[in-house]
């Protein structure tokens, strides 16, 4: 799962890196004033980009980026400095994007006129695309249109990561499509939360004759996890190589500094935070939680044991 911290971040990063191959000399003030960095979070960017390149992936072939003294540098990265040629599922992405903000009424001359030539290029004889999609789940309208007249629902669900199955009666809010599968996004009266369910995950859904009132305000229609009231936390301090698990996980950050950062970590199970800190060994520390701190203790136990080390 990739959250939204991690594409905002990439985000700045292609929109920085060609305009620095476009400036050699510039200053670090002004890459920082243009694309709302600090200059440690430029320093950061700039040392991922550093272990990034070309398939070989030797010496020669990855990119160069560093801060010299005042100077932002940027080396063998001469592909970022062409046009990026998009894929057709790309084209067509953009190209959806963009007539949906025109539709709106409120988008700019220029991305009016951007359209029109990507639509050109994509479609140049005009005719209509033949898409073949497939199959929604079996459950999909049915809870689509409890959704839609505000309809509760009872389900049966089996968890992805805990393998469980539990009945849950459930307040839809909506149903929508991310990462190749289809989501419900509702209340659910077990949890007493906002939860998201992979509908291919619900083996039985049914109308409990009741209905709710549909909440302002509804969150995004996006994959992420929702920490729970009774969720394991620990606060963990991550060494610089360990810095992706903030961007990889759905993490708080409570401090940062150039020698790493401090996050608070919540999971269902201390089990997932206890694997998580095996895998990192001395590149994190755990500062709190007691529940996590055993399971990882046991989880070393347990490998030991297996490979024969104790």
């Amino acid at each position: 799962m990739t959250s939204s911290r991690t594409a905002d971040r990439l985000a700045r990063i292609l929109g920085m890196l060609p305009w620095v191959i476009a400036h050699p000399g510039v200053r670090v003030a002004e890459v920082c004033e243009r694309f709302g960095y600090t200059k440690a979070e430029l320093a950061r960017d700039l040392n991922l980009v550093f272990v990034c390149g070309l398939p070989g992936y030797g010496p020669g072939d990855l990119m160069v980026a560093y801060i010299d003294g005042d100077e932002v540098v940027v080396d063998l990265a001469d592909y970022f400095a062409r046009p990026v040629r998009l894929t057709p599922a790309e084209g067509l992405l953009m190209l959806a994007a963009g007539m949906a903000m025109i539709s709106t009424g409120e988008a700019p001359d220029a991305l009016v006129s951007g359209v029109a030539k990507l639509q050109a290029a994509l479609l140049p004889d005009g005719q209509p695309l033949a898409i073949d999609l497939p199959a929604p789940p079996p459950l999909l309208p049915m809870l689509g249109e409890a959704a839609a007249a505000g309809g509760v629902v009872e389900i049966t669900y089996t968890a992805l990561a805990s393998g469980a199955t539990t009945r849950r009666e459930v307040e839809p809010w909506r149903v929508f499509s991310a990462l190749g599968n289809w989501y419900l996004m509702g209340w659910c009266r077990l949890a007493q939360g906002e939860r998201i369910f992979r509908v291919d995950r619900i083996r039985e859904a049914a109308l409990t004759g009741e209905t709710f009132v549909l909440p302002d305000g509804l969150p995004p229609a996006e994959v992420r996890f929702v920490p729970r009231a009774e969720d394991v936390r620990a606060l963990i301090r991550l060494g610089p190589a360990a810095g992706w698990v903030a961007e990889y996980y759905p993490v708080d950050i409570v401090a940062q500094d150039e020698g790493g950062a401090v996050v608070r970590f919540s999971a269902s199970d201390p089990a997932v935070g206890a694997r998580l800190l095996v895998r990192l060994g001395r590149d994190a520390e755990l500062l709190e939680g007691g529940e996590v701190s055993a399971a990882a203790a046991d989880l070393r136990s347990r490998i030991r044991r297996r490979y024969g080390a104790e």
